[in-house]
């Protein structure tokens, strides 16, 4: 079934989705092969105890602000795959691109709206081949499942929502008020759509990308 849609999605991703392209602090047209990217700095002390490392897909509660030093190396390439307009959806894109902006990072933000387009958008984000790929708003989380597990080199990163059973190539940063999980199951907290701050939503992505820099994947971040 997972090899039917993959194939209907990449017949159907030209036409199907919005994309918006955006290069953030450098000319990067990804054409060309890149170095594997590094984190640049360490994480705080509280992020996770380095003595008992989290098991798949554990949760895991950093200390405030551990992740703050770690940056991504130059030329980190970043696709931002989102679908929905609500303003917790917008309000997490917006973080995402102030962050790449900040952080010099080459990031393209591919955009699909209505059901049938969710599939082809994400085959279309795999196609790019980033480091990594971000993923915005709750439509897309039952694709997601269906899809990441097919495609274990791809790094994904969840913000706002969480898998129900991520593969380990699919970190999630979330919080109490942000804990969607699909697959008709509830969330693991109460819904609450004024929890998706501009300064929550920026953490949960700093959060998470720098998890996912140290080779920390697989896992639930989990914001106070």
């Amino acid at each position: 079934m997972r090899s039917r849609l993959r194939v209907a999605g990449t017949l159907a991703a030209a036409a199907a989705v919005a994309v918006l392209v955006s290069g953030c602090g450098s000319p990067d047209d990804w054409s060309r092969p890149h170095a594997k990217p590094t984190p640049v700095g360490a994480l705080g002390p509280g992020f996770v105890d380095p003595a008992a490392p989290p098991t798949p897909e554990a949760t895991i509660t950093p200390s405030p602000g551990s992740w703050t030093g770690v940056h991504p190396s130059p030329g980190y390439r970043v696709v931002l795959l989102t679908a929905g307009d609500d303003p917790q959806t917008k309000t997490l894109v917006t973080a995402v691109t102030e962050w790449a902006e900040a952080e010099h990072v080459s990031l393209k933000t591919i955009t699909a709206a209505g059901s049938e387009k969710f599939i082809p958008s994400i085959t279309q984000a795999l196609d790019l081949a980033p480091d990594l790929i971000i993923s915005a708003g709750n439509d897309l989380i039952d694709p997601l499942a269906m899809v990441t597990p097919n495609h274990l080199d791809q790094q994904f990163l969840v913000v706002g929502a969480e898998l129900a059973e991520p593969t380990a190539n699919v970190t999630a940063a979330d919080w109490a008020g942000a804990s969607y999980r699909g697959e008709g199951l509830g969330m693991s907290s109460t819904y609450d759509p004024d929890s998706f701050t501009p300064e929550r939503t920026a953490a949960a992505v700093r959060a998470g990308v720098a998890s996912v820099l140290n080779g920390l994947t697989g896992i639930v971040i989990w914001l106070d």
